[in-house]
């Protein structure tokens, strides 16, 4: 008589949180990241022991101990590093990282653009709460200009990065922003993101109510969410504000905020496509200086995706392409090469 497999029963949420107890501060953004990263895993179609979530140092870096999936906790900015030795060795998995705005972009900050270039096929989570929480409230590379810090008693005169324009000049193929505290955006770009074929880059503003408490809160709070957040939808004019009355256009390659209560209709307005490399440059540049571009809106949402070969992909191309022609190769023969030379 023939096995019949039964099939197994639809994971949950549930399925993906671990005994462990989370530890973070009471009130700060990781617990909603998490959960709706929990929430999100079911829909993927991947089978637990497939998926690895592996990241740095700092707050966000406690991740993996509370999926229950595989996982490792790293070092200091090598999350990066570690997880394309993965994905190079196990193209299978699937792989998330899980970072903060210092892990990645200080003293990571050079794996971080490497992997985003060569574009392996994973998911890079940049909790950005704009300090070091970890290590108790120093300035980071995203810290505003004359942030007063411990480490900053007089103010920092450090020009802060740019997450996504970095992630731009590294040619990302996917690019996005959400935030904590707004759990269905962060679960769609969270989906937007593991569809995406390559290294997706999602920048998630997380408040850290010890150290930064409020950094984002204008983003954040209903009184004034809808006038200074901009959520970018496919296809659709970059329109915002409480009656939906504010709309951004184009002047040239200037973006500039006009009424549609005043002489403006829809049909004037930049119109989002999120394959557009050229006004994703413009958008992920919005809120960069005020005094010279205006007080503009703060997008969310997918700034730019692109298709592009992943690195996992030609490299067993390539491998798979040597043995064809060569047969499988020797490695004295290889360590040798040709730079062997005499001396007499």
């Amino acid at each position: 008589m023939a096995n019949v497999s039964t099939p197994l029963p639809p994971l949950t949420a549930k399925d993906f949180a671990t005994d462990q107890e989370v530890r973070w501060c009471p009130g700060c953004g990781d617990y909603s990241i998490l959960a709706q990263v929990q929430k999100v895993m079911p829909g993927i179609g991947v089978p637990r022991e497939n998926i690895v979530i592996i990241s740095g140092i700092g707050c966000s870096s406690r991740f993996p101990y509370y999926m229950n999936t595989y996982g490792m906790h790293s070092i200091h900015g090598r999350a990066t590093a570690v997880a394309s030795g993965l994905k190079a060795a196990r193209p299978e998995l699937s792989v998330w990282i899980v970072t903060g705005d210092g892990d990645s972009l200080s003293i990571g900050g050079n794996h971080t653009i490497h992997l985003l270039r060569r574009n392996f096929d994973v998911n890079i989570l940049l909790f950005n709460n704009q300090i070091y929480g970890l290590t108790k409230g120093q300035y980071s590379p995203t810290s505003e200009e004359h942030k007063v810090t411990k480490s900053t008693p007089f103010g920092s005169i450090d020009h802060p990065f740019n997450p996504l324009a970095l992630a731009m000049g590294a040619d990302a193929t996917f690019i996005a922003r959400s935030m904590d505290r707004d759990p269905k955006h962060l679960q769609e770009m969270l989906t937007r993101a593991n569809a995406h074929k390559g290294a997706s880059f999602l920048e998630i503003y997380q408040n850290c109510n010890i150290f930064n408490d409020g950094a984002f809160e204008v983003f954040t709070e209903k009184s004034s969410k809808a006038e200074e957040g901009l959520f970018l939808q496919q296809g659709q004019p970059l329109v915002f504000g409480a009656s939906q009355n504010k709309g951004v256009k184009l002047d040239g390659f200037k973006p500039v905020v006009v009424s549609l209560d005043e002489g403006h209709s829809k049909d004037d307005l930049w119109v989002h496509d999120d394959k557009d490399f050229y006004k994703a440059q413009i958008l992920v540049r919005m809120f960069d200086n005020p005094l010279r571009d205006g007080h503009l809106p703060r997008p969310f949402g997918v700034f730019y995706e692109t298709e592009r070969a992943c690195y996992e992909d030609v490299m067993k191309m390539q491998i798979d392409e040597v043995i064809a022609t060569k047969g499988k190769g020797n490695l004295d023969k290889l360590l040798r090469g040709n730079e062997v030379w005499e001396i007499h």
